[in-house]
C-alpha cells in the first residue's frame, strides 16, 4: 500500500509526496528529516492523502498533484479524493 498525499506548512504552501508509510513519513517531515522543503516550513500538517496499491501508481499521482495550481490543489483537499479505484491516468 502506498499514498500520494499534500501536506500544508508553516508559511501556508502546499508540499505533495508519496510515501509507503503516512505515519512515518509525517513525523519525519516535522522532525526535520523529511524533504528539503519542508525543513524550514516547520510544523506541517497533513491536509489531503489517496491511498494506492502499488509505489508506481502513488508516485504517478504525486507528479500530478506536483503539477496542479495552488487553486486546484485547494479545492481538491476541500472536496477530498476521487473515488478510489480511478485509474490516476484519468485525473
Amino acid at each position: 500500500m502506498s499514498w500520494a498525499y499534500m501536506l500544508r506548512c508553516a508559511d501556508g504552501s502546499l508540499y505533495s509526496g508519496w510515501t509507503s508509510d503516512l505515519e512515518k513519513r509525517l513525523k519525519a517531515h516535522n522532525s526535520g528529516k523529511g524533504a528539503k522543503y519542508t525543513r524550514s516550513r516547520l510544523p506541517v500538517s497533513l491536509v489531503y492523502k489517496e491511498k494506492f496499491e502499488s509505489k508506481e501508481t502513488a508516485m504517478r499521482r504525486e507528479y500530478q498533484l506536483k503539477r496542479l495550481t495552488r487553486q486546484e490543489k485547494l479545492r481538491l483537499i476541500e472536496n477530498g479524493p476521487p473515488s478510489q479505484g480511478t485509474d490516476p491516468e484519468s485525473f
